[in-house]
């Protein structure tokens, strides 16, 4: 399936590992331009390097998602670059667990505020692509521990907040024909991932993890990745809205 995206201008914040490096490789392997930024500027030279190998305009930074400031003017220079925004990928996150107060200011921070500024500093690009092509969109990546918690943390309830903001950013940006839609990953596994890393610390957690879900194993980044870049396509032009789960089943809610 060709999804139209040769020559899209697109953003993936938090891009240079995991889910998010596999949603900008994908991008480019499709046709399309991508920026990337991430905190560590030595992971993220390299990617831009390997995303350019692919015959695409690539570009990247270090850029601090808890200081909106320092991203938006990042943006703004992408935007400059690559004469416009068509598709933001919104997938950077603070990962900390926990139910302290460092926990909750630092998943506010990069997860919320990092996703509002990103679409605020995005929006009159997007809308100006929209105009010109019928189509723009922004992909964020939740997780199921938005539905599912056992406990007073963090992570989930900033993850439940980012579907919520999606979901009425698509209403409000639909007359402009900007998409706004969510992905979100269940259990995904990856080197350096949090998963690897359970499975290194605590691998009773991580074999009875395993058998809570139906398909007997952990996602991809590119499973996500998949979804991700169908989501932010062309091909994808009248959903907007949506909350895509992506678990293997492992999650017992059923979405009306």
């Amino acid at each position: 399936m060709d999804l139209k995206l040769k020559g899209k201008r697109t953003i993936v914040l938090g891009g240079t590992r995991g889910i998010g490096r596999a949603i900008a490789d994908t991008l480019a392997d499709e046709g399309a331009h991508v920026a990337i930024c991430a905190r560590n500027k030595d992971q993220v030279d390299p990617a831009v390097a390997a995303l350019a190998a692919r015959g695409v305009q690539a570009t990247g930074a270090a850029v601090d998602m808890g200081k909106p400031d320092e991203l938006k003017a990042w943006i703004a220079s992408v935007a400059a670059d690559f004469g416009g925004i068509d598709i933001l990928v919104s997938n950077a996150s603070a990962l900390v667990m926990g139910a302290g107060r460092e926990a909750w200011e630092s998943m506010l921070q990069v997860d919320i505020l990092g996703a509002v500024a990103a679409f605020e500093a995005a929006r009159p690009h997007l809308e100006k692509a929209a105009s010109q092509s019928g189509d723009a969109a922004v992909v964020m990546i939740s997780s199921i521990s938005a539905a599912e918690t056992q406990n007073g943390g963090a992570y989930g309830a900033m993850k439940a907040a980012m579907i919520h903001y999606a979901k009425g950013l698509a209403k409000e940006c639909a007359k402009a024909r900007v998409r706004v839609n969510v992905v979100s990953p269940g259990t995904i596994y990856f080197k350096g991932g949090v998963w690897h890393n359970v499975e290194q610390m605590a691998p009773q957690m991580y074999e009875a993890t395993l058998k809570r879900n139906p398909t007997g194993r952990m996602g991809t980044p590119q499973e996500i990745a998949s979804a991700a870049v169908f989501l932010a396509s062309p091909v994808s032009s009248f959903t907007t809205g949506a909350n895509l789960i992506v678990d293997g089943a492992m999650t017992s809610r059923v979405n009306y």
